[in-house]
């Protein structure tokens, strides 16, 4: 009797609990609509079509490489214009050598920060930010968004790409290219494929497995394919053993074939070394077309630009007048499609939309800034009458990747005067303070980090300096908050537990250290969570070791301009073991995991459920649990819902992400998040078959804050 009595009390409580849970506010992710252009494909390739039919051979090859350096040639009888396209996916890129540019253009916090936000919203407000800005400026393509996979941290341009792991970058990028596009921008998704290092980028060679490509390296690009991004752009390494614009197998088959690409797609910028090959491959576009033929890069190929041999190939019966219509065709079938034909790209319109673009700069790296550290709540500074003592290697600079990606950008604060325009006179800075100085402070913001760019890639590993300098700050006032401004992660391993706390705020853009003033005052509870590993040492990473015997990450322009080196090969041996994947797979602790940040305020999970145990083919399973801020002050949480499969026919990892969502919660607020996952979710690519394939069994839904911290675990069987 006793023991039913026990049993019905409990079945009353979890009723009770149910139909309280029924009552909560439901927050879920919003599906995306993919972007459709005001002319559809089928009657852009109509019409382009007989626009090329029309065009003498002469005037089809002058479609087919670029003029000027970044200009697509216009046709004046199609009423086609010569159109400038620019980079770059933080912002719009000034080329102040060129004509009618704009004055100024907002500079975005870099996007791996725009992808620690975790927020698929902002992505897009973000992008339509830049587009607009495109808009103002005559601009009708933007060379991006960047999405290259985080496999290294050395990797100079990781700044510019959406972190480590696939499906957090994809979902980021779709919303990026709707953005974009909706502005009547076309939008470039780059660098096509596995171009994951920029030391010596031309003359590398990264040897990928089938399946790493389709889980891990394709995903991001199938995304804004699928999104309707308008233009792809190749990349300059070799992709097993041929370099990408030329290789069939990478735009003919990777890109069209399996991804469905439609449009345009081009070279990047002096890549393309066998003109035959390159017509032949799928490619369409040949950039920059032209250039010095004395310049290093083609000492070892001499001319190998398209538009100055498909003629000569032509006569030798080495391509045909086909391959010249085809590559036309999808050049104009793009521009057709964004009626570039019947409306000006220019709008200056748009100019007096800076300020908003100002406003999506700020809220980006407000909601970027990751906290790594916050020992004994010494964050925020909210106490009166704190003496703040700033100092250190960035803390007057500009920080900004650099290269191609970087955006001028006006308005600039600097740490020191983001702090000084929030604390006022509690702000000194010293960029040599003295022991006494440093001691008699109530607490030291000490600046460092790296200077990233294309080109090269740098070392995990700070300078010397860098680090003893942190490490004698400590020793002296064991308050010190370091501020890292990287486009990636570093070595922190030797002070990390040293420092009191430590923020990692990226390269924030124009107005990021009011963001990081903001954080650090309380006035903004920081929500950002890594879209990497930090590794304790470059050793542990799967990428480790690249570089050719005797050289180093230190690179220059001259060494990335020069051809004449030998071919190095970049063998991706960890397969899909990527990131978090890797970490987990070898039991390797890293210093801080993917999708870790730290908070002001606590949240809760709890009352995982499940729609089904069990999941068939061509269904979707509802996951539904309880989230809540169970801290003082208000903050967003990223939800964080991985799928492990429990036994399979191929190594699989053991956890990978497969959906996420912000939510922002008032102190005591509770929500019923609802998440779905489908087959495609459980699924892996088999290189047997060349299929993606979800095998029955036991897959386990987990779901926590970041990949390590799992908080709630349920499982279902899935049965085909």
């Amino acid at each position: 009797m006793r023991t039913t009595l026990i049993v019905i009390f409990f079945m009353i409580v979890l009723m009770s609990c149910n139909m309280q849970n029924s009552n909560l506010p439901v927050v879920k992710n919003e599906p995306l609509v993919p972007f459709a252009p005001p002319v559809s494909f089928e009657e852009a390739v109509r019409r382009a079509d007989s626009i090329v039919k029309s065009m003498t051979i002469d005037e089809r090859i002058n479609m087919i490489g670029g003029h000027n350096f970044f200009f697509i040639s216009g046709c004046e009888k199609a009423n086609l214009p010569r159109l400038y396209l620019s980079d770059a996916t933080q912002g719009v890129h000034l080329r102040k050598d060129l004509d009618a540019q704009l004055e100024k253009s907002v500079a975005m916090p870099c996007p791996i920060m725009l992808t620690s936000t975790w927020n698929r919203k902002l992505a897009a407000q973000y992008a339509k930010s830049v587009g607009e800005e495109c808009r103002a400026g005559d601009i009708a393509v933007l060379l991006g968004p960047g999405m290259n996979i985080y496999r290294i941290s050395q990797n100079g341009r990781n700044f510019e790409y959406f972190g480590e792991d696939p499906f957090l970058a994809s979902r980021m990028i779709e919303n990026y290219v709707v953005g974009v596009q909706s502005t009547g921008t076309i939008a470039t998704l780059k660098h096509f494929l596995c171009n994951n290092t920029d030391h010596r980028r031309r003359t590398s060679n990264s040897i990928v497995s089938d399946r790493a490509l389709h889980e891990i390296y394709l995903p991001a690009f199938k995304a804004g394919v699928d999104a309707g991004a308008m233009a792809v752009m190749t990349s300059y390494n070799q992709i097993n053993g041929e370099w990408a614009a030329q290789s069939e197998f990478a735009v003919s088959k990777l890109l069209r074939s399996d991804l469905g690409f439609k449009w345009l797609v081009m070279s990047d910028w002096w890549s393309v070394w066998n003109p035959e090959k390159a017509m032949k491959s799928g490619l369409d576009l040949d950039m920059p077309g032209e250039g010095d033929l004395k310049w290093s890069l083609f000492e070892k190929f001499g001319d190998s630009f398209l538009r100055s041999n498909a003629a000569r190939l032509l006569k030798e019966g080495k391509v045909t007048e086909d391959d010249i219509n085809r590559m036309a065709t999808h050049i104009i079938a793009a521009e057709l499609a964004m009626q570039l034909d019947k409306r000006p790209v220019k709008d200056e319109s748009y100019l007096k939309n800076f300020k908003q673009h100002e406003d999506v700069a700020l809220q980006t790296a407000r909601e970027g800034i990751v906290l790594l550290k916050n020992s004994n709540n010494i964050l925020p500074l909210n106490k009166p009458e704190m003496k703040i003592l700033v100092t250190g290697y960035f803390a007057d600079a500009r920080m900004s990747g650099g290269g191609s990606a970087d955006v001028e950008g006006y308005n600039w604060l600097s740490i020191v005067a983001g702090l000084r325009n929030r604390f006022g006179e509690q702000v000194s800075f010293n960029q040599n303070p003295t022991d006494v100085e440093i001691k008699s402070a109530d607490v030291v913001i000490l600046s460092l980090g790296t200077q990233d760019s294309e080109g090269w890639d740098k070392s995990f590993n700070l300078p010397d300096e860098m680090n003893n300098r942190v490490n004698e700050i400590a020793t002296i006032n064991p308050k010190l908050v370091v501020v890292i401004n990287s486009g990636s992660g570093i070595n922190m391993t030797s002070w990390n537990d040293k420092a009191a706390a430590i923020l990692h705020c990226w390269y924030p853009g124009q107005l990021g250290n009011k963001a990081l003033a903001e954080i650090l005052a309380g006035d903004v509870n920081p929500s950002g969570k890594l879209p990497i590993t930090i590794e304790k040492k470059f050793e542990d990473s799967p990428g480790y070791p690249y570089l050719p015997a005797g050289e180093t990450e230190k690179g220059d322009w001259d060494i990335d301009a020069t051809m004449t080196f030998p071919i190095y090969d970049i063998n991706y041996k960890e397969g899909v073991f990527v990131g978090y994947r890797w970490y987990e797979s070898k039991n390797i602790e890293p210093l801080y995991p993917f999708g870790y940040g730290l908070s002001y305020t606590t949240f809760g999970y709890s009352d995982l459920k499940l729609s089904d145990k069990e999941l068939k083919k061509g269904e979707t399973l509802k996951v539904k649990f309880v989230l809540e801020n169970t801290g003082k002050v208000a903050g967003a949480e990223i939800a964080q819902l991985y799928i492990q499969d429990e036994q399979a026919s191929v190594d699989r990892p053991l956890k990978e992400l497969k959906n996420f969502i912000k939510v922002d919660l008032k102190p005591g607020e509770k929500v019923l998040v609802e998440l779905e996952i489908s087959e495609e979710d459980l699924s892996f690519y088999d290189e047997k078959s060349s299929k993606w394939v979800a095998e029955p069994g036991k897959f386990n839904v987990l779901i926590g804050s970041s990949s390590k911290d799992i908080l709630l675990k349920d499982s279902f069987d899935f049965n085909d």
